[in-house]
């Protein structure tokens, strides 16, 4: 189930919020949630929600022994440590058994047969979730949770289970132990889930038919690269760099605008990262809660910056190759992150001072190195990835355009350039300089306040428009 699905919305999640609503304790409330969130895991994939409440399990008794232990004592290490262990050995048989044993094969020979594993949805997700539940009881810096259903909640709340954002329970703890959802988180809430809706089913989904169409048309065939026009290729992988940020931070508006709707108030995921003056910057703005993630409980904890230059860049190293390896199974996605390890290094080194002098420039140089490693991201195939480098220079002996490169870029380039602006603050800092006039005038106000209730239902009744019969809808991270 996803949230851009007509069933979600028209039915799962009104009678959510319809029974949520009618209960009165926030026990009750919990309760509801609870149910309504396996039952949201489980109907994709039933069995996998054993290993969700199994690994909820183990890290809930655990945590509960290291929070009878001495601070930092031996026993609570131990106890943390087995923790930290259960949750990534089941990460990497999951996510990862059949990539180790498929290149274990290539180098031995060994074995013979490579079982093909399933992904559980959202492993990546829940599992960062429970290590930082763990590891911040240990610390001290989160409470310990008694209450085994109440951890599972916040596991496995299907606002941000699936796909993010990766949220602390140290940052939700009081919330979900009493909370109270204003008029105020209601409307915002509402707002937040029709934005993102909109930007699901409008954009994400019609930039998604651009790249396909221009990058692997044909019935997909990769092989077929080599032969697409120049023009394909720079507009298929522009359109699908707007695709990955508008899916994705979509999910996020989504998830952050139900978790208002009752009293539940999600970090925010991200920060329009495309107006970025640097690499490091645009992961300061993109996919913010794993950024953060990284830093707090991998980065620091190895040294960060504070034990010489050599450690640090071998720092960055470890962290960026574990960021592109988190995004999937498969060597392009490490590429991906020792990509971006090579722009942030060289930015904490030396190009940073030099990014600064120059406002454009510097937005020129982001946009362009994040252009070149969403090719990383988009194709597992090496050979592939070498053939959108050289035909976006002509290299293949591929013509400058064709026929249906033309066409598909006339017949979408009005959408590819809202598409565009989605991706700036421009309708942001337009709603918030109506909202100022609106405190100062009578009649500002009457037209700021019908918007509010006018746009989300517009945006509702085109976004159902856009589903209805859409064959491509699925979120592009629930395979991470």
């Amino acid at each position: 189930m996803v949230f851009s699905s007509l069933f979600f919305i028209f039915f799962f999640l009104p009678l959510n919020l319809l029974i949520y609503l009618s209960v009165k304790s926030i026990k009750a409330k919990n309760r509801v949630m609870l149910i309504f969130s396996l039952i949201f895991y489980a109907w994709g994939e039933p069995v996998y929600i054993l290993l969700l409440v199994g690994m909820t399990f183990i890290d809930w008794w655990l945590s509960l022994r290291v929070s009878v232990c001495e601070k930092g004592s031996k026993k609570a290490r131990l106890l943390l440590a087995g923790a930290v262990f259960a949750d990534l050995l089941l990460l990497g048989i999951f996510k990862y058994g059949t990539f180790t044993l498929s290149n274990l094969k290539i180098l031995t020979g060994f074995p013979q047969h490579i079982p093909d594993i399933m992904l559980p949805i959202g492993i990546s997700f829940y599992t960062f979730q429970l290590l930082t539940y763990c590891v911040d009881v240990y610390r001290g810096a989160a409470p310990v949770q008694k209450s085994f259903p109440t951890l599972l909640l916040y596991v496995s709340m299907f606002h941000q289970c699936i796909a993010g954002p990766i949220v602390r329970y140290k940052d939700i703890n009081a919330e979900l132990e009493n909370r109270r959802a204003t008029s105020d988180d209601i409307s915002a809430g509402i707002n937040r889930f029709a934005v993102g809706l909109a930007k699901k089913a409008l954009i994400a989904n019609t930039c998604a038919v651009i790249a396909d169409r221009l990058l692997i048309a044909d019935g997909g065939d990769i092989s077929l690269l080599a032969s697409r026009s120049v023009l394909s290729l720079w507009v298929g992988v522009l359109a699908f760099s707007i695709q990955i940020y508008a899916d994705f931070s979509a999910y996020s508006d989504m998830a952050i605008g139900m978790g208002k709707m009752i009293g539940i108030h999600y970090t925010e995921n991200f920060d329009y990262p495309y107006m970025s003056r640097s690499v490091s910057e645009f992961w300061r703005r993109w996919h913010m809660t794993l950024g953060s993630f990284f830093r707090d409980y991998l980065y620091i904890p190895l040294g960060g910056s504070r034990k010489g230059l050599a450690r640090m860049v071998l720092n960055l190293f470890i962290v960026w190759a574990l960021t592109g390896l988190w995004h999937g199974a498969s060597w392009n996605f490490v590429l991906w992150g020792l990509y971006f390890f090579v722009f942030i290094a060289a930015e904490k080194l030396f190009l940073g001072r030099a990014l600064e002098k120059n406002r454009v420039i510097s937005h020129i140089y982001l946009l362009v190195a994040v252009y070149f490693g969403w090719i990383l991201f988009k194709f597992d195939d090496m050979s592939a990835i070498g053939s959108v480098l050289k035909g976006m220079f002509g290299l293949n002996g591929n013509p400058l355009s064709d026929f249906e490169s033309r066409t598909t870029v006339m017949s979408y380039i009005v959408m590819l350039i809202i598409s565009v602006i989605a991706c700036t603050p421009v309708i942001r800092n337009i709603s918030e300089r109506l909202k100022y006039s609106a405190l100062n005038s009578g009649k500002a106000f009457a037209v700021y306040s019908a918007a509010q209730l006018v746009i989300p239902v517009v945006l509702l009744v085109l976004s159902a428009a856009a589903l209805v019969g859409n064959s491509y809808n699925p979120f592009l991270y629930f395979r991470f």
